[in-house]
């Protein structure tokens, strides 16, 4: 009878001591979670980042082919995306379709900000990439960069699905962009001319 109490009385102390384990893990797992929500709410933020305007309106960097786009009021169906790598630099274009004989591209760069250009393309257009100076309907384009990139689309796009492209982009006072891009590099150059547009200018809607 003796020899059962003992075993009793070690059993529950066993239990005793289990129970009180789990409540002290259980304290600190608490305990963690308040300091890393603390630390969250506390810690260094960038204050010109756009995540909370990305929740709002969409993130421009995964629009993909189906998504719908408003851009100042008039709506745009994506029908496709080119993605372009130099190096380790990539961006995005976006063709965009309101379906009633209107397109537009999208470009979306991210250095270290997010950059949101509309383009028009440009045709009979009579200067050529390559000076330093561009004069162009009144005005006067500098030259900003130029290179080579590989690009991939996906969806529509009018292009192959893989191959390399040449640019050379100016940029006038106003701010105006003027682009050149060369797809397949075949030394033909189409011309665009871009404006920049504020975040907000943007809502995304995805399919």
């Amino acid at each position: 009878m003796d020899a059962l109490l003992v075993i009793l009385i070690v059993v529950v102390a066993l239990v005793a001591v289990a129970g009180l384990v789990v409540v002290l893990l259980a304290r600190n797992a608490a305990k963690k979670q308040r300091r890393k929500a603390e630390w969250e709410a506390n810690r260094p933020r960038d204050p010109f980042s756009s995540a909370d305007t990305d929740s709002l309106r969409g993130d421009p960097r995964r629009i993909k082919a189906g998504d719908m786009v408003d851009v100042r009021g008039e709506n745009f169906a994506v029908r496709g995306t080119l993605r372009l790598t130099e190096g380790s630099y990539t961006w995005t274009e976006q063709l965009l379709d309101t379906g009633t004989g209107r397109r537009r591209w999208l470009s979306v760069e991210e250095d270290p900000d997010i950059e949101l250009v509309l383009w028009d393309e440009l045709r009979d257009v009579t200067v050529t990439p390559g000076p330093r100076d561009l004069h162009l309907d009144g005005r006067v384009y500098t030259s900003h960069e130029n290179g080579r990139a590989h690009f991939s689309g996906e969806g529509t796009t009018g292009l192959h699905p893989t191959g390399t492209m040449r640019y050379h982009d100016y940029r006038a006072g106003d701010g105006t962009r003027l682009s050149f891009e060369d797809f397949g590099e075949t030394g033909k150059w189409e011309c665009a001319r871009g404006e920049v547009l504020s975040r907000y200018d943007v809502t995304i809607f995805a399919a």
